[in-house]
């Protein structure tokens, strides 16, 4: 596979040379490692070093950590985006959006901070996370909107304060790590006040 990157000068995308898109993928491979051992603030100088590169290098790829956590986190939303894919054609409409629900809270719960991370990005349109979620909040409001068509969900329930919540059930299950069930115990209350 080819990677794609804009261009720094004029802002187009441009094919990385074989070597740049070398340090691109080790890049990606130590930050997703550093993510999971360390949390979301892990060191890019330990990043860029463990890669063998130097953090010019890294910066040169990802001029934030924002860019940084976008590129790790791809793969998890190309499996959120192609389940709800799946999904939009389900016989239970809210059966799909609260399994789809549970798929964003596993994702934002992935890495310790993530979801504070998340959750900062929704105030801020141009951070590289927050247009990483702009595809799933579009992939979110079919499965809502066949929820709220079948009458199984509230009309004035929108898909923007249902990701918020994920997040924020995310982050409470993060401050507990000891009580594996309360993702999914907050998750449960809070589809009790969706139901039409």
């Amino acid at each position: 596979m080819r990677l794609r990157a804009l261009s720094p000068k004029e802002g187009r995308p441009y094919v990385m040379r074989a070597d740049a898109r070398r340090n691109h993928e080790r890049l990606v491979r130590e930050a997703r490692a550093a993510f999971a051992e360390q949390g979301t603030e892990a060191s890019l100088e330990e990043i860029a070093r463990r890669a063998g590169l130097g953090i010019g290098t890294l910066y040169r790829h990802f001029p934030t950590r924002a860019d940084l956590l976008n590129a790790v986190f791809q793969e998890a939303v190309t499996a959120l985006l192609r389940r709800s894919r799946e999904l939009a054609g389900a016989e239970a409409p809210c059966g799909a959006l609260v399994e789809w629900l549970r798929m964003l809270i596993t994702h934002a719960s992935e890495y310790r901070g993530l979801a504070h991370a998340l959750m900062s990005a929704s105030y801020d349109r141009g951070s590289a996370l927050a247009r990483c979620s702009e595809p799933l909040r579009t992939a979110g409001e079919v499965l809502l909107a066949r929820a709220q068509e079948a009458g199984q969900v509230r009309g004035d329930v929108s898909i923007g304060d249902l990701m918020q919540l994920t997040k924020a059930i995310a982050l409470a299950a993060e401050q507990c790590p000891e009580d594996a069930e309360l993702a999914d115990r907050l998750l449960t209350l809070t589809l009790r006040g969706l139901k039409a």
